[in-house]
C-alpha cells in the first residue's frame, strides 16, 4: 500500500532534519583554529564501512558521507567522540549505499567534517574549514589506495559536502595517470562543476552518456522557478547529466524514464519507492536538474539553506533506481574495456 504524499514528505525530511540539524545541540565546543591530530587509519575505528574480504569482487567504492553535523556558533569541526554524531553520520551514508554496493567492496571512512553553519560564513573562514575537513578525506583516501585498494578499479562517490570532498579528491590527486586508469567514474551528486575548473584541471571529465568511464555524474536538482541556490549560484553554470535519459543537453525526460523514486531511512531499508514520479531537464542556462511532474509544497525542506523548491535533499532519492542501475551499467563498461 502506497503511502500518501505528505506522509512520504514527512518521512524524507524528518530523516535529513535529523542528519543535518539533530546533532547541533550535541556538538563539542570548537574554534576556527583547525590544527588537529591526524586521524589513524589503520583503525577499523575511523571507519564506517571497511569493505569485505570476497575475492570475487572486482570493485571497490570509495564513499564520502554528506553533511550529518549541524554546528552552532563557536563549533565548525565535527567530534567524532559523539555517540549521536557519529550516528547521524553511520545514518546519512546507509541512505545512498544501496545504490554503490550491489557486488563492491564498499569503503567509507570517519571524517571530521564541517557543521552546516561553516556555508554560511565568509568565504574565507569556510575554506580553511572545508580545507581542514578534507585533510582527513585525503588521509583516508591515501591509506585506502596504499593499503586496501591493490590495484582494483573503483568507483569515488559522495553526497552533498561529500560531493565536494571528491571533486577536491580529483582535484589534487587525480592529476596521476594510474589513478585515472582505476577509475570507473566520480559521483559528486549535489554539488558543482564548472567549465573553468575542468580547463584548470583537465582531468575533471563531465560525464557525456550513461557508460562512458572515468568520468565525473553530477546534478543538483530544483524546481522549474529557481534561479540561484546554495549549491549553484545565480550566474554559474554546472556540467551536469540528465540521471534519466543520460544526456547532457536540454531535452526533457519524461517521467516514465524514471525507474523508482526510493525513500530510504538511516538503516538504508527502502520505506517508500514511487516509479515514474517525476520528469526532469537540464537548465540551459544553470545546468541545474529542473524536475517536473511535482508538487512543491509536498516536497520542501525548510532548512536554512534550502530556499523553497531546492530538492537537494532528493538529490539522490528522486533518482535512485536510475542512479544504481547506472552503477552497475558504468561497472560492466569498464571491466569490458578492460578485457
Amino acid at each position: 500500500m502506497k503511502m500518501d504524499w505528505q506522509y512520504r514528505k514527512m518521512i524524507a525530511i524528518v530523516v535529513w532534519m535529523m542528519a543535518l540539524m539533530l546533532f547541533v545541540g550535541n556538538a563539542a565546543a570548537e574554534t576556527p583554529d583547525v590544527t588537529r591530530e591526524p586521524l589513524d587509519f589503520s583503525d577499523a575505528e575511523n571507519w564506517v564501512y571497511f569493505g569485505a574480504e570476497d575475492g570475487e569482487t572486482a570493485v571497490d567504492v570509495f564513499f564520502i558521507a554528506p553533511s550529518a553535523f549541524g554546528g552552532k556558533e563557536g563549533s565548525y569541526l565535527m567530534d567524532l567522540s559523539n555517540p549521536k554524531g557519529r550516528n547521524n553520520f553511520i545514518g546519512t551514508i546507509n541512505m545512498e549505499k544501496g545504490i554503490y554496493d550491489q557486488d563492491t567492496r564498499f569503503y567509507a571512512p570517519f571524517y571530521r567534517q564541517v557543521g552546516y553553519n561553516v556555508y554560511a560564513l565568509p568565504e574565507e573562514e569556510s575554506e580553511l574549514l572545508k580545507a581542514s575537513a578534507y585533510t582527513d578525506v585525503k588521509d583516508a583516501f591515501t591509506w585506502y589506495m596504499d593499503h586496501l585498494n591493490a590495484g582494483r578499479p573503483f568507483i569515488l562517490a559522495g553526497f552533498s559536502e561529500g560531493a565536494e570532498m571528491a571533486i577536491r579528491l580529483m582535484k589534487d590527486c587525480f592529476g596521476e595517470e594510474s589513478l585515472q586508469k582505476q577509475l570507473i567514474a566520480c559521483y559528486a551528486i549535489g554539488w558543482r562543476l564548472t567549465e573553468e575548473e575542468t580547463k584548470e584541471w583537465p582531468q575533471l571529465k563531465p560525464a557525456q552518456g550513461d557508460t562512458d568511464t572515468g568520468v565525473i555524474i553530477l546534478f543538483t536538482a530544483e524546481a522549474e522557478d529557481v534561479t540561484e541556490s546554495a549549491f549553484i549560484p545565480a550566474g554559474v553554470k554546472s556540467l551536469s547529466i540528465n540521471p534519466l535519459n543520460w544526456k547532457t543537453d536540454t531535452e526533457t525526460a519524461g517521467k516514465e524514464l524514471n525507474l523508482g523514486a526510493c525513500f530510504t531511512d538511516y538503516e538504508g531499508a527502502v520505506t517508500d519507492e514511487v516509479p515514474a514520479l517525476t520528469g526532469a531537464y537540464l537548465d540551459a542556462e544553470r545546468g541545474t536538474l529542473k524536475v517536473t511532474d511535482i508538487d512543491p509544497e509536498v516536497y520542501n525542506a525548510t532548512l536554512p539553506i534550502l530556499g523553497p523548491g531546492v530538492y537537494h535533499l532528493y538529490d539522490y532519492q528522486f533518482f535512485y533506481r536510475n542512479l544504481q542501475k547506472n552503477v552497475q551499467d558504468r561497472i560492466q563498461a569498464f571491466l569490458h574495456s578492460a578485457e
